[in-house]
């Protein structure tokens, strides 16, 4: 055997194994590398992105709210404040008196011997109502424009629950007649109800808004109507 030659393997030995070894690292590392089992380990130990952010001025969002508009009924009626217009029948004047006219006095309803009594104060816009001397109801009222109101003494002729004015097609709840104006009566009532259900005249009390009644908020008319009997004298005086 040629001994220089046996050296030479027995050298090249290590290096063929180390060669293998090498070799069979890497292509085990390529499996792993490749392998699901890897992407999970190495993607938990990769760093995530930074999360950059900065403030930004953004403008206010704004709500413009929908406007609805409703129609403007104008109410016709018997009585009318100054501010409404009114359609007045030619055949039916509106009279009117001047504060030096003279006092009406009207034929008492006979057999009536009651302690009440309703006054009516035109200068004040008010209504004291009087049971012997003691006052039993005091009312915000309103007369009529121009002096229209009568003064003088009178009675309560007539109780209708509802009266109904046919001319203008408006009720009058709680109607007191006091005297008569042609073929009109006038009398005390609570605000008018016009057709269409609306109360006329509603702020308006305090003033003078009629044609000749004297007009009482609903509550306060109710309760006059409850209280008056037919008979009962109502004064109306400045």
């Amino acid at each position: 055997m040629n001994k220089p030659a046996a050296i030479g393997r027995i050298r090249l030995f290590p290096t063929i194994l180390l060669l293998l070894i090498f070799g069979g690292l890497g292509l085990a590392f390529f499996f792993f590398s490749s392998s699901p089992v890897s992407a999970l380990i190495f993607a938990t130990l990769t760093p995530t992105q930074e999360n950059l952010w900065a403030y930004v001025d953004l403008p206010k969002a704004t709500y413009t709210p929908t406007q609805f508009y409703l129609p403007t009924i104008t109410p016709m009626s018997t009585e009318t404040p100054v501010m409404l217009d009114m359609q007045v029948i030619a055949d039916t004047p509106v009279p009117i008196y001047p504060t030096d006219a003279p006092v009406y006095q009207a034929q008492p309803v006979p057999g009536y011997s009651g302690s009440k009594y309703i006054l009516v104060d035109i200068s004040d816009q008010h209504m004291y109502v009087y049971e012997g001397d003691t006052l039993v109801y005091s009312f915000v009222a309103s007369t009529g424009m121009n002096n229209a109101t009568r003064v003088g003494t009178f009675a309560v002729q007539s109780k209708i629950p509802n009266a109904y004015g046919s001319t203008w097609d408006i009720w009058m709840p709680n109607w007191l007649g006091i005297y008569w104006s042609g073929g009109l009566e006038n009398g005390i009532h609570a605000l008018p109800i016009l057709s269409n259900g609306a109360t006329l005249w509603a702020g308006f009390l305090g003033r003078p808004i009629s044609y000749g009644c004297v007009v009482l908020g609903s509550y306060e008319a109710q309760l006059l109507y409850d209280w008056a009997v037919v008979g009962t004298p109502v004064e109306i005086r400045w």
